[in-house]
């Protein structure tokens, strides 16, 4: 055997070994960032002339540089919208990377493709979205939320009038900060209707009503949120759909996160509305225990996405042939290069069952309202708000934002826990709050206890 094929042998023994020890840890180091410098010093230069082997660089990371990360899937790591895949997805994203499969055509990737399929019909029956709805993923919410929007903005400017004016959309002042990114990514203007908390149908055609007719003119969508990253709030998405039907606009649900909650029939009943979406968004690296990326655009009428993003190349006609003839997801969201981010999911399904993903979507709505309790009986605590999903939010009595930011870093760089501020708005402006995103089933109420104990 040759010196590169026993390195490798070796090579590959090191990473399983590090893999099957990684994932079956429930309970991870929790590492902390380092400066550039801190790290440079430690692992010194990386990238040379003549390479610093294999093992060596696999050292570096696995005793220095993996340190320096934040595990998504640690028990108490309760800040931003956390992440749990399960050993069975993480398993097969190792098997999708080692397949080298191309994703974005049937020619190439048709065994693959089904696989993702087969995921995609689970999270369209979720939404309860009539046929034709079908749907593709993407590499995260943002990606999923500038695919539905530029179909919107397709769509709109079929219409002549529409061909070289600037669109109007309108969302809540609560939706995802990607909606507004993704505003300016595709050029169009965004008016917000003034409510952190749910949106209703009321509130939107009242802001609709007070446009002239040159703005009205420019609305081609509304985005309603499926449970915001911030407290987990429903917007009322029926009343919603009502006024899109009537105004005749794109109707675009982002449940980036909160779309898991589908699959848990405590609150399924707080999506009604969901299934008369022109599109809607899902990350299953989110709330549905994928590694990531793995985000999910779904379309009422896919025809309407493949206009919009189908492309045309002289080398691409091939996939186009008969002989190649199949789903191409490529056609249905901006990217034409594309890895197969469903595989994962579909393996962890077929392994586990869709019952089992219910039970630990409910696991983190169960976590979340034990927390509720135990605020509501802390004397020094209490809530901004009542728990929605799995997120909750809730004051230390007397402190300040410094006092937040100060205890977030106590915890973080003691190895503890991760829980961060955010803000929430009130009367007189915005308050600094800490706040809770239940993910893990394998956080306990302990670690909940442990984590307000340390507030006192």
């Amino acid at each position: 055997m040759h010196d590169i094929d026993i390195e490798m042998v070796e090579m590959t023994l090191d990473v399983v070994k590090y893999a099957i020890n990684r994932i079956t840890k429930t309970n991870p180091e929790l590492g902390k960032p380092k400066t550039e410098a801190e790290l440079r010093q430690l692992v010194g230069e990386t990238v040379t002339n003549r390479g610093i082997g294999g093992e060596k660089a696999f050292e570096l990371f696995r005793d220095v540089l993996v340190k320096a990360t934040v595990p998504i899937d640690h028990p108490r790591h309760l800040a931003f919208v956390p992440a749990a895949p399960t050993r069975a997805a993480i398993l097969f994203d190792l098997v999708t990377s080692a397949s080298s499969i191309h994703g974005a055509y049937w020619m190439e990737g048709a065994g693959g493709i089904f696989c993702e399929n087969e995921a995609m019909q689970w999270l369209v029956s979720l939404t309860g979205m009539p046929k034709p709805a079908f749907g593709v993923f993407t590499s995260g919410g943002t990606a999923a939320n500038l695919s539905a929007l530029v179909a919107a903005r397709e769509k709109w400017r079929k219409n002549p009038k529409n061909q070289n004016v600037k669109g109007l959309m309108i969302t809540a002042i609560g939706a995802h900060s990607s909606i507004k990114a993704m505003a300016k990514v595709i050029d169009v203007d965004v008016l917000l209707v003034d409510t952190e908390d749910a949106m209703s149908g009321t509130a939107l055609q009242t802001v609709i009503n007070r446009l002239n007719a040159e703005q009205r003119a420019r609305v081609f969508a509304v985005v309603a949120t499926g449970g915001t990253t911030n407290a987990g709030i429903i917007d009322d998405l029926a009343g919603v759909a009502e006024v899109c039907e009537r105004e005749q606009v794109w109707f675009h649900v982002d449940a980036a996160y909160g779309g898991g909650a589908l699959a848990a029939k405590s609150v399924r009943h707080l999506f009604n509305g969901i299934e008369r979406a022109d599109s809607v968004t899902i990350d299953p690296h989110k709330w549905l225990f994928s590694p990531y990326d793995c985000g999910a655009v779904l379309y009422k009428n896919p025809e309407e996405a493949k206009e919009a993003h189908a492309q045309e190349g002289s080398y691409l006609e091939i996939f186009k042939d008969e002989g190649a003839h199949g789903f191409n997801p490529s056609d249905y969201q901006i990217q034409l290069t594309r890895r197969l981010r469903g595989l994962p999911l579909w393996y962890s399904l077929a392994t586990h069952g869709t019952e089992k993903y219910a039970w630990a979507v409910e696991e983190g709505i169960k976590l979340a309202n034990i927390a509720g309790k135990l605020i509501m009986e802390h004397p020094l605590l209490e809530l901004v708000r009542e728990p929605s999903l799995s997120c909750v939010l809730y004051r230390r009595k007397g402190w300040t934002p410094t006092d937040y930011r100060n205890w977030t870093y106590k915890n973080h760089d003691a190895g503890f826990a991760l829980v961060t501020p955010t803000k929430w708005k009130t009367g007189s402006g915005y308050e600094t709050v800490s706040r809770f995103c239940f993910i893990n089933p394998d956080t306990t109420e302990e670690d909940i206890v442990a984590i307000l104990k340390s507030m006192e």
